[in-house]
């Protein structure tokens, strides 16, 4: 199996490098955005016609969800076109596309979980740039698996979990948006899941291409998040004192990009059809001391 990576340096891309170097029998070319801008089409066919993967995992995105709003020609070379040349370049040499994209593709209001089958429609720069990446990865590789995911975090890059331990470090009091509500996903289970439906097409397994959701369980709020996250801080040392917590709504605290207030995202099919489990986010806060590193 001979992977290549985009996006190495991000939390699912650097979780994907560091699990697949522990795999026999597979070729990893892990690249960053210094050694591949996917979104020069010279660069990224010149890489794939001389690396000839099997896979390819496109993990790299501008995630700047309010930057995206001033951003937007940046947003879709990012997150558009460079999934396209990249989809392209799989389709020429025959390898399939693994490609993450996220719940802003949908408007954030239903009542119940999201569907891969339910009706898009992204109410910001960063989703339409994300779902224009995913119909133009469709479009151009026929084996392709389409990731949809959301509130992702790790012990590398920027996330929820290092800015919580960074804030209840030096402030008593917190307020927290308590009125969105999502899956937390680990982004090393992501890694995992991409790894097992990669191993899955290698080995010739009968794989239903398309979309699939992946996120964690159980579905919470962001100040359900916080408060689980100070929970275990404390347990394990990490933070002295529980900062004291209060409960606010998204009109409280404006952004610049509008936040969906339902990100809870199904995983029955992804777990029905290619034995791949929903993430544990409250596992993967065991060892929260690797998120202050």
């Amino acid at each position: 199996m001979r992977i290549l990576i985009t996006g190495s340096h991000g939390q699912v891309g650097s979780s994907l490098t560091e699990q697949l170097a522990k795999h026999e029998n597979t070729e990893v070319l892990a690249l960053d955005r210094v050694h591949l801008d996917i979104t020069s089409q010279d660069a990224v066919n010149a890489t794939v016609a001389e690396f000839e993967p099997t896979i390819i995992i496109n993990a790299a995105a501008h995630t700047a969800v309010d930057k995206a709003e001033e951003e937007v020609d940046l947003s879709y070379a990012i997150n558009r076109d460079g999934p396209k040349y990249l989809a392209q370049a799989a389709q020429s040499v025959g390898a399939a596309m693994l490609h993450i994209s996220t719940d802003y593709v949908f408007e954030g209001n239903k009542a119940g979980e999201y569907v891969e089958t339910d009706a898009t429609n992204p109410q910001g720069v960063y989703g339409k740039s994300k779902l224009a990446g995913e119909i133009a990865v469709a479009e151009a590789c026929e084996k392709h698996i389409i990731l949809r995911t959301a509130w992702v975090f790790g012990e590398s890059g920027n996330n929820f979990v290092k800015t919580m331990l960074r804030l209840g470090d030096n402030r008593v009091a917190l307020s927290i948006v308590g009125d969105q509500f999502g899956g937390p996903t680990y982004a090393g289970d992501i890694a995992c899941a991409l790894i097992q439906i990669a191993k899955r097409i290698n080995q010739g397994d009968a794989v239903e291409y398309g979309v699939y959701h992946y996120s964690g369980l159980p579905h919470v709020s962001w100040f359900d998040f916080a408060d689980a996250i100070f929970d275990v801080a404390v347990v394990q040392g990490v933070l002295e004192k529980k900062p004291r917590l209060t409960s606010i709504t998204t009109d409280q605290y404006p952004t610049p990009a509008q936040r969906p207030s339902n990100s809870r995202l199904s995983t029955e099919k992804i777990t029905l059809g290619l034995s791949v489990k929903a993430s544990d986010w409250k596992a993967a806060l065991n060892n929260i001391q690797a998120y202050t590193e």
